[in-house]
């Protein structure tokens, strides 16, 4: 057999993937980084029309249909506070393959991509295939990352640094303070800033604020997608922003691995951004109350918990052998060390399933606490 890449050799299977995978067909899901609402109907039957009429049948432009990125401006517009020039989007195959272009275009060999830790396992994964260095950062008590450590980090081999808020796997919301500093960073120090505001309308505490906002350079980029927004991971259509200059180098690696998003994908993600907004309240609102649920038998467990401001995962501090105990009692949960070594000692926990179904899960992990202490 030939060799294998020293890139390819550098990443490993998802952790999240390997306990979802390992998991009994009868447990609780509360590993999965995936809304348990449908996507709004109105979407669902933009895809429909365009195949009906055959309109979804052929490439579109590279960079996404025009109405699509049209429609991902006037969302900045609407929600940011950002003029957004239609041609400075690509339309990508998930927020992932965003990042991934993103990481292509400006990261060369050995140079560092500073993320924070324990972070969304494609940050280092995704560094070590461009051919970089992952560069960790760990987070303050309440989860959340400081810029002064970020920019403490940064050193001459330093491409990139990546923000992510509201977060996956803490839940934490930066602070307009925060992002404005992530902003004179990027400025100052010339190097990219990569926002993850994937879940940017999941917000229970503060507000999401971009980064972009504060830039007075262009080395801010945003990654966003309508996976969890409007609950439609499967369909796998995110989007990138930037300057020209930037959206001109991702688009030569967006159009060599991916050459266009899927075409259906690109007129549901049009309807969904474009249409009525009321299922993201509608999730939203579900998410609080969940959340609230599961923070209170935390509490009630005696686990320290840094409370989740956003998106809907929470990560408590657990004893050694707790997360093991929880998944043999057939409750799917993530270690925290597969986010990081900065997880170590933490757990995630998805709430992105039915109340029922949560306080089903709260009582055995009740039980595995008592088990294990």
């Amino acid at each position: 057999m030939t060799h294998f890449s020293e890139r390819v050799e550098q990443v490993s299977i998802s952790g999240i993937r390997e306990v979802f995978e390992a998991a009994g067909e009868d447990a609780i899901n509360l590993g999965l980084g995936q809304p348990d609402f449908p996507a709004p109907d109105h979407a669902r039957e933009a895809a429909v029309e365009a195949i009906r009429a055959g309109d979804a049948d052929a490439y579109t432009s590279n960079k996404g249909t025009r109405e699509l990125r049209e429609a991902i401006a006037a969302k900045h517009a609407r929600d940011n506070d950002l003029e957004v020039d239609p041609a400075n989007v690509i339309a990508t195959s998930g927020g992932s393959e965003a990042l991934h272009i993103a990481l292509e275009a400006h990261v060369d060999a050995n140079e560092e991509v500073i993320y924070p830790d324990p972070g969304f396992v494609s940050y280092e994964a995704l560094t070590h295939l461009a051919g970089g260095t992952p560069k960790p950062v760990g987070l303050r008590e309440d989860l959340t990352l400081d810029p002064a450590d970020v920019e403490r980090a940064i050193t001459d081999d330093t491409a990139a640094f990546v923000v992510n808020s509201p977060a996956n796997p803490t839940g934490a919301v930066q602070s307009p303070d925060d992002m404005r500093e992530f902003a004179r960073i990027a400025d100052e120090h010339d190097v990219l800033c990569i926002s993850d505001e994937v879940y940017e309308h999941i917000v229970f505490e503060g507000e999401h604020r971009s980064p972009m906002e504060f830039a007075e350079s262009d080395n801010v980029i945003v990654i966003n997608a309508a996976s969890k927004a409007y609950s439609m991971t499967g369909w796998r259509l995110g989007w990138v922003t930037g300057s020209e200059d930037r959206i001109e180098r991702m688009l030569r690696v967006h159009q060599y691995s991916q050459a266009c998003a899927s075409a259906p994908a690109q007129y549901a993600a049009e309807a969904a951004l474009s249409g009525p907004q009321d299922r993201v309240t509608e999730m939203v609102d579900a998410f609080e109350e969940r959340r609230n649920v599961l923070l209170e038998g935390l509490e009630d467990m005696g686990l320290e918990t840094p409370t989740p401001k956003g998106a809907f995962y929470a990560m408590p501090k657990v004893p050694d052998g707790w997360v093991e105990e929880v998944i043999d009692r057939g409750v799917v949960i993530v270690p925290g060390r597969a986010f990081g070594d900065g997880g170590q000692g933490y757990a995630r926990i998805s709430y992105a399933t039915d109340l029922e179904q949560l306080k089903a899960a709260i009582d055995v992990m009740r039980a595995a606490t008592a088990a294990v202490q």
